[in-house]
């Protein structure tokens, strides 16, 4: 997607460095490649302001591998034949930003979007270097597209899920865009409106350059001061000034 007059302008204006960080997409569109994706789209807006800013970005499509059900972090060691999640995990780790995308189906994201998330939750009992859950210190947003209602609650379970597991959720980190309710063009079907629509437009924008701020200020402090939230120092009898009351 070609970005505005206003978009290329806020590119041009900004003084930030923002080519050390990783940008991971997941499209969990329920079309495999190359098939057209309409979140994919959507993608495109956020992804060419990224990449204007020298971010590194990659965009991939879970449907696209083969990605066992269940919470563990390896499900080939829970009996399944085959499962690519240990692969992809490595690349959400090694990512600063992370955005899911979904479309919206009987007013939910999709069930790919579903089995994403179980997957990233297979890991939340991983620690980083300081004793800290293993998402903490990276950043997290989402894209929604549909042609019925459901955006915004869509939105609401996948950052509640992103910062249950750690991840920092800036402001206005969600943007989307549902035409017509009922059978109607999607996204980036001719006419539909969606890659001129002004809303949609300025949200993603705002999404995109929120993202890219705060993940830029987590690095530089290097991550989320580790005190008040490590397990490691939990599990250890650290109590971090908790004053436990007596039992009465």
């Amino acid at each position: 997607m070609s970005l505005s007059k206003k978009q290329e302008q806020s590119c041009d204006d900004s003084q930030w460095d923002f080519s050390d960080l990783k940008v991971l997409f997941l499209n969990c569109t329920l079309k495999r490649s190359p098939e057209i994706s309409h979140t994919e789209g959507l993608f495109g807006v956020t992804r060419n302001i990224m990449e204007k800013n020298k971010a590194l970005v990659e965009s991939l499509r879970p449907v696209d591998y083969d990605i066992a059900y269940g919470v563990y972090p390896d499900m080939t060691e829970q009996g399944w034949n085959k499962d690519d999640w240990p692969m992809l995990y490595e690349k959400v780790k090694a990512a600063n930003i992370l955005i899911i995308g979904s479309p919206v189906w009987l007013g939910e994201k999709s069930s790919v979007c579903n089995k994403v998330i179980e997957r990233l939750y297979s890991a939340s009992g991983n620690l980083n270097d300081d004793g800290q859950y293993i998402y903490y210190g990276r950043v997290g947003g989402c894209l929604i597209t549909g042609n019925e209602d459901g955006a915004k609650h869509c939105a609401m379970n996948i950052l509640y899920s992103l910062q249950h597991l750690g991840y920092v959720i800036p402001p206005q980190a969600d943007a989307g865009w549902v035409g017509e309710a009922g059978p109607g063009p999607s996204y980036l079907d001719q006419g539909s409106g969606g890659p001129e629509n002004d809303f949609t437009n300025r949200n993603t924008t705002f999404m995109t350059w929120n993202l890219l701020h705060l993940a830029r200020m987590i690095k530089d402090r290097g991550g989320i001061p580790a005190h008040g939230n490590q397990r490691s120092s939990w599990e250890a009898g650290c109590r971090y000034d908790y004053s436990n009351p007596e039992y009465r």
